[in-house]
C-alpha cells in the first residue's frame, strides 16, 4: 500500500517508517521541519515537507502521494514532559484543525483510508474546552469518514517520556505500539485501543 504517514518524524512516527517500508509499503513522511527530511529518507520514507496548517498545500501534497491511507500521528507535544500543560492548546488544535485539514486532504485525493492517533484514557477536567472536547472532535469525524480511531495507552521506552520508568495504565510500550499499528492497517472502521 501507499501511506501517507503525517507526524514522521514524531516518537511513533519515526518507528513506524521502517516497519511499514519492510512490511512492503511505500511511505510518504510528512514533517512540517525541512531539517528532518533526511532523517525520514534514511528511515526509508519518501519525504514531504509541509504544514499541516496550510490546507492547500496539504491537499496537494497527499494528492500527489495518491495514498490508498492516509495515517495521522500528528501531535504538538514538548520534548520534556514537565512542559506538557505550556502545549495543551497546541496539542488540541493540531487535533481539531489540524485533523479536519487531514480529512479535506484526503476527501480530495480520492478518499484513501484515515487512521488517526487518539488516547486510551480521558483528558484532565482541568484542560478544559482543549482537552476532552478536542479528543471527541478528533474521533468523531475521523469515525465519520469510515476511518479507524488507534487509542494508545502511554508511551514508554526509547525516545518516550518514560524511558526509565513504566507509566501508569492505559500504556503501552513505543515499539508494541508501532507494531500494533502496522499489523492494524487493513482494521475495519471503529476503534482499536492498543495498550500492553
Amino acid at each position: 500500500m501507499r501511506i501517507f504517514l503525517a507526524g514522521a518524524s514524531g516518537v511513533i512516527g519515526q518507528r513506524l517508517v521502517p516497519r511499514l517500508v519492510r512490511a512492503g509499503h511505500v511511505v510518504g513522511g510528512m514533517t512540517r521541519s525541512p531539517g528532518k527530511a533526511e532523517q525520514l529518507a534514511g528511515l526509508g520514507a519518501e519525504p514531504i515537507v509541509c504544514d499541516v496548517y496550510d490546507r492547500e498545500a496539504l491537499v496537494r501534497a497527499v494528492r500527489d502521494f495518491a495514498p490508498d491511507v492516509v495515517m495521522n500521528q500528528l501531535t504538538d507535544l514538548p520534548d520534556e514532559a514537565a512542559r506538557l500543560g505550556e502545549y495543551t492548546e497546541l496539542n488540541a488544535r493540531v487535533r481539531t484543525e489540524g485533523n479536519r485539514n487531514v480529512i479535506e486532504a484526503a476527501r480530495r485525493s480520492g478518499s484513501p483510508k484515515i487512521m488517526v492517533q487518539s488516547i486510551a484514557w480521558r483528558p484532565p477536567a482541568r484542560s478544559g474546552r482543549s482537552g476532552a472536547p478536542a479528543v471527541e472532535e478528533l474521533e468523531r469525524s475521523v469515525l465519520a469518514e469510515g476511518g479507524v480511531v488507534l487509542r494508545y495507552g502511554q508511551f514508554y521506552g526509547p525516545g518516550t517520556y518514560y524511558e526509565q520508568e513504566i507509566p501508569g495504565e492505559p500504556r503501552v510500550h513505543i515499539d508494541r505500539a508501532a507494531d500494533r499499528t502496522v499489523e492494524l492497517l487493513d482494521e475495519p472502521s471503529g476503534v482499536v485501543v492498543v495498550t500492553d
